[in-house]
């Protein structure tokens, strides 16, 4: 069975930099076994349907502003893979989805990560649209329906942030955590590592509208919990972190019997010095 892992993918800048986060990341894309494709649940994604991508050669989408150029110039050649979307349309039934042919592509929240995980883009991707009409607990049944993706060697990632609130960030505050912003994500792991179940009553923690002011860097670690809960897995902690007070770098995995991260404390590259409402991380 091919292991799966939620992201806290963080600045776009990760793409461009090395540090302990990417450097686990690079840790994890060496443990896994060269999957059959890639799905992808992109906090990027966030639209009023539910959708996977079918083109052949998807963009690459830089959906942020006052980033350096090099940023934008960034391109993630990697295939894309119709095939996946009858695919997973089949896995789901009875829940609709719908494909995009032409729209869409590759956000900043797969492609940052994945250039560490898979540098040579010769993996084919496809991502997987975050419904934000629906409730968290339909993002965890359908994390739970995609389960037979990983016996046919599908690698499935969710890619957000536990814990984001850009309203809150303190450029001053470093890799530091507000103490909500501790509480919430310490609520998340203990569910993950010990009852994946458990994540369905974490949208009524006290903590929640602060963690997740909008659910969409959130809703990705519930894909995660599903599929875990479906085969009965446990999630492990494989990097965790802060910025700004405000933001949580924590990333799990789950079938993967050990990995190896670097021992550099180094953390992410700064965020831009611009107002929050400018970035879209």
């Amino acid at each position: 069975m091919m292991p799966a892992a939620f992201i806290g993918h963080g600045n776009p800048l990760n793409a461009l930099d090395h540090n302990r986060y990417t450097e686990a990341w690079r840790a994890f894309g060496a443990a896994v076994p060269t999957p059959r494709a890639v799905v992808v649940v992109s906090a990027h994604w966030y639209i009023n349907a539910s959708a996977v991508t079918a083109m052949a050669t998807p963009r690459t989408i830089h959906d942020f502003y006052g980033f350096p150029r090099a940023l934008f110039e960034f391109q993630y050649p990697a295939p894309g893979a119709p095939e996946m979307a009858a695919e997973i349309a089949e896995v789901v039934q009875p829940t609709w989805i719908g494909t995009d042919d032409d729209s869409w592509g590759l956000d900043h929240g797969t492609w940052s990560v994945l250039t560490h995980i898979f540098p040579d883009a010769d993996v084919p991707v496809v991502q997987l649209a975050i419904n934000a009409m629906k409730p968290l607990s339909y993002h965890f049944d359908l994390g739970r329906a995609l389960a037979p993706l990983r016996d046919r060697g599908v690698l499935v990632i969710g890619s957000g942030n536990v814990v984001h609130n850009l309203g809150r960030v303190d450029f001053g505050a470093g890799e530091t955590g507000e103490p909500w912003a501790h509480r919430f994500d310490d609520a998340v792991r203990d569910a993950l590592v010990s009852d994946p179940q458990a994540m369905l009553a974490l949208g009524h923690h006290h903590d929640f509208d602060l963690a997740a002011p909008t659910p969409d860097h959130y809703i990705p670690v519930l894909y995660l919990a599903g599929l875990a809960a479906a085969s009965g897995e446990t999630a492990d902690v494989f990097t965790e972190g802060y910025f700004g007070g405000s933001l949580s770098m924590t990333s799990y995995t789950i079938g993967l019997d050990s990995l190896a991260t670097p021992d550099d404390t180094a953390g992410a590259p700064p965020l831009p010095d611009v107002p929050a409402d400018e970035t879209n991380l």
